[in-house]
Parts: structure tokens; sequence; C-alpha cells
């Protein structure tokens, strides 16, 4: 384990926190999906501020646990986490990278039209919505009506 130094720096925790994946979707790290909104470094001293996808998610005790961890691991030992829900997450603070990799994972990213741009797996622009509600509160249950793969649409919030 490393030491924590007063050299420790706020762009380290948050590529450390880059490495966290997201316990309902780890193809992405919380850091690309916009839980994690700061990051404070005053001497050892490290604060977190996380934001919940929506005010009822039940993996942000996880999340927690996870950021907890990830950052002990580095020698992190004064850790304050602080939970904000306002301003509300949106998915405009998901990343460019955590979309792309939404997609690869067979999950539409949003899109500002409330709705799929096409089928993650075979590309189609022909998809149908099955049901407003997913595999999470915040995914929407879609179907490709050319290769008929059903997948989920993370909902535009």
């Amino acid at each position: 384990m490393m030491a924590v130094t007063s050299s420790l720096t706020a762009a380290q925790v948050w590529a450390w926190l880059d490495d966290v994946p997201d316990p309902e979707i780890p193809v992405i790290s919380i850091v690309d999906l916009g839980v994690v909104r700061g990051v404070d470094v005053t001497g050892d001293q490290v604060k977190v501020t996380i934001t919940p996808t929506y005010s009822g998610c039940p993996a942000m005790g996880i999340i927690a646990l996870d950021i907890e961890t990830a950052l002990a691991k580095q020698g992190v030992t004064a850790l304050q986490l602080e939970t904000k829900i306002a301003p509300a997450w949106t998915t405009d603070w998901l990343s460019d990278k955590g979309r792309a990799r939404l997609e690869g994972y067979g999950i539409a990213p949003p899109q500002p039209a409330g709705g799929p741009s096409g089928c993650p797996h075979c590309k189609s622009g022909a998809v149908e919505k099955i049901s407003q509600f997913g595999s999470t509160p915040c995914k929407a249950q879609w179907r490709c009506t050319s290769c008929l793969e059903p997948f989920d649409y993370f909902k535009c919030i």
C-alpha cells in the first residue's frame, strides 16, 4: 500500500476513481457515469462529492463502499464522502467514453430525442419500445425489429 503524502493531487484521486466500476453497469466507471461530482484534496484529507443517478438509487451504498475501498488501497485514510442531490444528476454528465462503453456493452446510450438512435447490436434504426421499465429504473427495454435482439436503453434524464 502506498502511503499518502502531501503531494497527493485531485488528479490522482480522479484517476483512481475512474477505475471504480458502477455496480449495476460494471463496464462504465462512476467517473464516466457522472456520479463523482467533485474531488478536493487538502494535505492528506480527501473529499469526494457524489450524486446519485436518481434520488432512490439503491447502488449508492455500494458506490460509497467501493470509493472507500479503492482509495484505502491507495493509502487514503482521511476520506469524507458527501452526497449531493442538487443539482440533480443528468445523462448530460455521462462522458463520451462512458457512452461508447454503454453501447459496446449492449445498452443504447441516452439521446436528446428520448429514444435510442439505433440497435447497439446491429446498428439498425428499426427499433421499438417494449417497456418504459428495464433492468434498473434508469433504463427502458427496447427491441430491434431487424435482428430481433432486446436491449436496454439508458433513459435521458
